[in-house]
């Protein structure tokens, strides 16, 4: 299960063109950065991290507090040591960039490892925006391909906030739910992962986990011992709000008042109803 009820977005500075451009030229796309004893070989990576890099104003939303996106995304990895046996493996580290067009921007608070492909192993979830055509979810594997992608909400200036991935119906494939326009669809969004797809399995209305300005996001998933549950708050901002996918179908269950001060830990926490 993956999710969390406060994720931060981090502080941000744009650098002057000039250092821009001279930073751009020590990077490669998509190409491995490694110890050159360790070799070329591109297999079992693994991710450790990720972080996105060169700050942009290219964009200027302003949805999450500042007009700063990211134009591209750093992924850091290793093989686990892989080799013909333990006492011959040899560790690997490496990195991957992901450089956008500049009709895109990560429009987004920090990457999120989140298994969704359910092989044990995180893949890197972000939010990228097209500048005429808005948010998408996108998923990219260690190398920095994309696995998979929502479509984009289709109109500028419209985001979409993620919430969590876990196997939500119990069926053995992981589901990502997230908040398509908090801000005003208000609209709880089910997609699964299959077969190197992101297919929409269910949508629920009234819900929503993010205002206009806020550096975080307030929802998370859950599970009390019956199962996953996603937790977020009602559109008005007043109640906790858990719901389940089964069937197919999204229920919603009212279960606390919503207090800004506190947030959703105690929810998050199973303490809440």
């Amino acid at each position: 299960m993956a999710g969390g009820g406060r994720a931060r977005r981090p502080r941000a500075r744009v650098q002057p063109p000039s250092i821009r451009r001279a930073a751009q030229t020590l990077c490669v796309s998509l190409a491995v950065l490694a110890n050159a004893a360790a070799g070329s070989a591109r297999e079992n990576w693994r991710v450790l991290s990720a972080e996105f890099s060169e700050p942009t104003t290219r964009y200027g939303h302003a949805v999450l507090g500042d007009d700063v996106e990211y134009g591209s995304l750093l992924i850091h990895v290793d093989n686990g040591g892989s080799g013909a046996s333990r006492f011959n493996a040899v560790q690997q580290k490496a990195r991957f960039e992901v450089r956008l067009p500049l009709t895109r921007v990560f429009e987004d608070l920090e990457p999120r490892l989140w298994d969704v492909t359910g092989d044990g192993l995180p893949e890197v979830v972000v939010i990228e925006t097209d500048v005429e055509n808005g948010a998408q979810l996108a998923i990219y594997d260690a190398e920095g391909q994309k696995l998979a992608q929502t479509p984009h909400i289709g109109q500028r200036n419209r985001w979409l906030a993620p919430i969590g991935a876990a196997d939500l119906d119990g069926d053995g494939n992981i589901e990502i739910a997230y908040i398509d326009r908090p801000h005003l669809a208000k609209t709880l969004r089910i997609w699964r992962y299959e077969g190197r797809k992101l297919v929409e399995v269910a949508s629920l209305k009234g819900l929503t986990n993010h205002r206009v300005g806020q550096d975080f996001i307030t929802s998370g998933i859950r599970d009390c011992g019956q199962g996953p549950e996603i937790i977020t708050v009602d559109a008005d901002w007043s109640r906790i709000v858990a719901s389940r996918l089964k069937d197919g179908t999204v229920t919603r269950c009212d279960i606390a008042r919503f207090d800004k001060k506190a947030g959703l830990t105690s929810a998050l926490a199973c303490k809440a109803d």
